[in-house]
């Protein structure tokens, strides 16, 4: 089958652009390699989207999930490995290759790492991403959060109502978090801090166990041991499938204007694999409203 738009991701960019394209009338089909919600999954608690003084990510994930499907958009699980232009865009994926005339690359971005030796070997072992997910396994027990940002600081608000004490490493001299996140931390007796701090090497046998640290201001070096550690200093994209289709700058990112148009006709970008100032779930919305109006105008155009 030759679908109208395949929409690579099931993020909050591409269930939009689902959403928008149904309406529209065009046949799609959404595949996503991992996670329905894409990272807004993570997310605790959402307080700054519009209608919701307060849902979680995976809620929030879950209803556009069903709205998509709701209005008919097809939801598939396979990792994208090549996208190719033609007439009829040819998406190759790990399990099975899919047509279309149209393609809204909604990729997302990964957890970045800091890519210290042993770090692979503890991932799953001690080392985390996501405290939604396994915050519990350290009930009452000590956890590192490393990160200054939003996200970092929710995980730190979340982990602090169940972990007896959690070190914030933050490699610069303040947070860089909303101010309401950190006045929320700022109220919490088992929340400690360790300023321009940088996280130098993992310890442990077959988990982690404690985290090597380098004061950058005064050079000093010292080590935390912990129960787990959290990894929370934002995302990297991964657009190498999309490179011979859409051009990439030098993060990696995929380069395109609000109106997520690329130089590939038929060929559109959305969401936080797009270079762009501001990644958040309203602006991932607005790309994927933008990239399937923008493809559904394409489509019309070459009737």
């Amino acid at each position: 089958m030759c679908y109208d738009i395949l929409i690579v991701g099931a993020g909050p960019a591409g269930l939009t652009a689902a959403i928008y394209a149904r309406r529209a009338g065009k046949s799609v089909l959404v595949l996503e390699r991992d996670t329905f919600g894409g990272q807004i999954t993570f997310s605790p608690k959402l307080e700054n989207y519009p209608g919701f003084a307060e849902i979680s990510g995976n809620e929030l994930a879950q209803r556009m999930l069903e709205q998509a499907m709701a209005l008919g958009a097809e939801i598939d699980l396979d990792t994208v490995l090549e996208v190719r232009d033609g007439a009829v865009k040819t998406v190759v994926g790990e399990s099975n290759s899919y047509e279309a005339r149209s393609v809204i690359i909604a990729a997302g971005a990964r957890h970045r790492r800091l890519y210290l030796p042993r770090e692979e070997e503890f991932i799953g072992n001690g080392l985390s991403f996501c405290a939604v997910c396994d915050g519990a396994f350290y009930r009452g027990q000590h956890v590192a959060l490393i990160g200054g940002g939003n996200s970092a600081l929710q995980e730190a608000v979340l982990l602090s109502e169940i972990c007896a004490r959690v070190t914030v490493v933050q490699n610069l001299p303040f947070l860089t978090g909303e101010q309401r996140l950190v006045q929320t931390l700022a109220a919490r007796e088992n929340v400690e801090y360790r300023y321009s701090t940088v996280v130098t090497g993992y310890e442990g046998d077959r988990t982690l166990t404690a985290l090597r640290l380098l004061q950058t201001e005064t050079g000093e070096e010292s080590r935390l041991v912990i129960d787990g550690a959290f990894l929370a200093i934002g995302t990297e994209p991964e657009n190498a499938p999309f490179a011979a289709v859409a051009a990439l700058n030098e993060q990696g990112y995929i380069v395109a204007g609000e109106a997520c148009t690329t130089p590939t006709p038929g060929i559109f970008a959305a969401g936080d694999c797009r270079a762009k100032a501001y990644r958040q779930v309203a602006t991932a919305i607005s790309d994927g409203a933008s990239a399937a109006l923008n493809s559904c105008r394409w489509l019309d155009s070459q009737a």
